[in-house]
Parts: structure tokens; sequence; C-alpha cells
């Protein structure tokens, strides 16, 4: 599988591991080492591997949200750095993302993540996807 479309499924893998609340799955998607950085919307910046991941542990044991949709999503490399940028859908409101991965041993693993409001999204994202047609 070509390198954007291996950057592409983890980051998909990302928003699978959220929409589950799936503590173990979202460790298995970040760094386990060096720098490691997180700015949920709202929250103040987080530094360092096991601030971000108390963050998700602390965010899924709160749940009850709607899913957070990820549409838009659009990957460049850099190096052994894979940058994603995308848009969150969540209950109707639009949040812009980044989600920059680094190669460890092979596997592209989270390292940053930012999402914030999006005033005026692109109308290819307000759009709901077609759901396939059982026939």
């Amino acid at each position: 599988m070509p390198d954007r479309e291996m950057l592409l499924f983890a980051n998909e893998a990302f928003y699978a591991a959220f929409n589950a609340a799936d503590v173990a799955a979202m460790r298995r998607l970040w760094v386990e080492a060096g720098p490691c950085f997180c700015l949920h919307p709202g929250w103040p910046a987080l530094s360092g591997v096991e601030a971000v991941l108390e963050s998700w542990e602390g965010i899924f044991a709160n749940r009850g949200a709607p899913p957070l949709e990820c549409r838009g999503a659009a990957a460049d490399l850099v190096g052994e750095v894979g940058v994603v940028l995308c848009y969150e859908v969540l209950d109707g409101a639009v949040l812009a993302a980044t989600n920059l991965f680094r190669r460890v041993a092979g596997q592209w693993r989270l390292f940053h993540h930012q999402a914030g409001p999006c005033q005026s999204p692109p109308a290819e994202v307000l759009e709901a996807p077609e759901k396939p047609s059982v026939q």
C-alpha cells in the first residue's frame, strides 16, 4: 500500500478509536516516546505522551456525545512525517483538524492532533456522505 494511503488509513483508525472510545486502540496509534502534542477545542495545550493519552482516557470516560465524523481528509508527506488535514463533523458543528504522524518502525504514529471551530467549511464537507444502498 502506498505511503499516502497508509497515512489516510492510520487517520481513519484514529477516528474509529475515538468513536469506539477504545483507550487501547488510541494508545496504539500514538507515539510511545518523543515529542507529542494535542490541542483539544477549548483546552489548554497538552505536551508529552502521557498527558495526551490521559486526556483521551478522560474524554472516553465521559462519553455520550454523538459520533465524530472525519470528512475531506487530505494527506501529504514530508520525509518521515505525514500530515493530514481534515474536517470533523460533530452533531452539525464543524471543526478543522490537523493530525501529524511520524513513521515509527514502518508504522504511522500520531504525535500531534489539533482541532478547532471552522466558521466557513467547504460545501462538500457540510453534505452528508451518501450511504451505500442495499439491494
